[in-house]
């Protein structure tokens, strides 16, 4: 079981995340059944378990389930799609634990109901922390691609990964006491120095010809090819938050939290979200931007993307 343990924990630290760092570290302790660990507490006593549980009966009272849908439901030619808890690429053990979403059953519902003849816009009722980097930029693109209006409505955190997926909704509303932000992207690393308790130790030895298949970030060298890395995966971030809100992405870099969170007053002030409501408001009077200027505002935000990589391919 320590041998299982101990993959588990390797496979979470194998990739760059998208999250609040004390919730990285909640899923660690999670994986290797530290129930002691002090983080767990922490986690647990900022009421993301009440908050989250709270939205699931909000999702379930709203109108009827979405035919073909797994999670979502329907009211007034909206549909409900949830983004709750930690994000995660697929469903795992991990996930189910954690009370996470599954990226891919998301998107699924999401298909689903952009297809569907019942539903004219979409709503996303997001609280999460952010999860896992992989399949974001291909989630935030399909989101992006949608032939009905999207609108966003954060019903407590929308960090990071939930960020990257809730910004390219036309529109973004905030419950008065939410809060959006966390852009960013973290590894969590760790080498053994040390035996275990059973008196083994574990050595790695990679091909010479690929010294950054396992950097070491111990050395300067190994941080610096991570740091890399990690740099241009949040490089994407911020240029489809850029693309999803029509600013510039040095505007998100100096604006939009620089990796801290905004609550909702602050975050409309900032232009990470475009107003408080309320998700009984949003489902009754609808989004307040219309197809056609979401469409103008991406595409500038488009051209202006491919401007930029241009002048970086010619420097």
């Amino acid at each position: 079981m320590k041998k299982q343990l101990n993959a588990l924990a390797a496979a979470v630290r194998s990739q760059p995340w998208a999250i609040m760092p004390d919730y990285l570290d909640a899923i660690e302790a999670i994986v290797a059944r530290a129930l002691d660990e002090d983080v767990l507490e922490r986690v647990a006593g900022d009421g993301h378990i009440e908050s989250i549980a709270a939205s699931y009966s909000a999702v379930a009272a709203v109108g009827t389930r979405l035919e073909g849908a797994r999670m979502s439901t329907v009211r007034n030619g909206a549909s409900v799609v949830p983004l709750l808890g930690p994000i995660f690429p697929r469903a795992s053990m991990i996930n189910a634990s954690a009370d996470g979403t599954s990226l891919d059953a998301f998107m699924r519902d999401f298909r689903v109901a952009e297809d569907s003849a019942d539903v004219e816009r979409h709503v996303l009722l997001v609280d999460s922390p952010g999860g896992v980097v992989s399949g974001l930029g291909e989630a935030a693109e399909g989101l992006r691609a949608s032939t009905k209006p999207v609108l966003a409505f954060v019903t407590g955190n929308c960090a990071s990964a939930a960020y990257w997926l809730a910004s390219q909704a036309n529109e973004i509303v905030m419950d008065r006491s939410s809060a959006v932000g966390s852009i960013g992207v973290m590894a969590s690393l760790s080498r053994q120095e040390a035996t275990d308790s059973n008196g083994r130790r574990s050595y790695e030895i990679v091909s010479s010809s690929a010294p950054n298949k396992r950097p070491d970030p111990s050395t300067e060298d190994g941080r610096a090819a991570i740091q890399r890395d990690i740099d241009a995966i949040e490089a994407e971030f911020i240029a489809d938050v850029a693309a999803g809100r029509g600013v510039s992405a040095a505007r998100v870099r100096a604006d939009f939290g620089q990796g801290g969170m905004l609550g909702a007053a602050r975050a409309v002030e900032a232009g990470m979200a475009d107003r408080i409501g309320t998700l009984e408001g949003v489902l009754s009077q609808g989004s307040g931007r219309t197809r056609s200027n979401q469409a103008g505002r991406r595409a500038r935000a488009t051209a202006e993307i491919e401007t930029r990589r241009r002048a970086a391919t010619r420097s």
